[in-house]
């Protein structure tokens, strides 16, 4: 049963950094660089990202829960692997429930993100905003890959 579980832990983990990978690597340039129109492009991109926060929310309640079920207690979610798992959940979520929520208002504000000069109030909160949602993907692909190998070398 623990090697189930384990494989269950690297899948649901896996699914997710991969995930982030192929969005960030694959997607997201790839729609940038084939729509004409980047308001429609960071729409499309907004959606993904969405899908890919609950793919995550959801990989990480079967990673803890696994977890749970391999040390037979929730001491296992003080683990280094677990703690990493439940930092990038609460980063997700901060991601999802603040900071992309506050970016869809804002392109709903500005109507269009590129017609929308830089130095607009709208413009320049959004732009922070989006930097600090590419920070918060950054910071949970790392703390995913070391999830994955702390997960792993066991």
């Amino acid at each position: 049963m623990t090697n189930f579980l384990r494989f269950v832990q690297v899948f649901a983990l896996g699914t997710w950094v991969g995930s982030i990978i192929y969005l960030s690597f694959v997607v997201a340039p790839g729609v940038f660089g084939l729509l004409a129109n980047r308001d429609q492009a960071g729409s499309v991109v907004g959606l993904v990202l969405g899908r890919l926060h609950h793919l995550g929310v959801i990989a990480a309640v079967i990673y803890l829960v696994a977890g749970s079920g391999i040390g037979r207690s929730f001491k296992a979610l003080v683990q280094p692997a677990a703690l990493c798992v439940i930092l990038m959940l609460a980063l997700t979520i901060v991601s999802q429930r603040v900071v992309t929520s506050r970016l869809a208002g804002l392109r709903t504000e500005m109507g269009s993100v590129d017609a929308t000069p830089r130095d607009n109030s709208l413009r320049v909160e959004f732009d922070k905003l989006h930097q600090v949602s590419v920070q918060l993907e950054i910071a949970t692909l790392l703390a995913g890959i070391a999830a994955l190998y702390l997960t792993v070398r066991r």
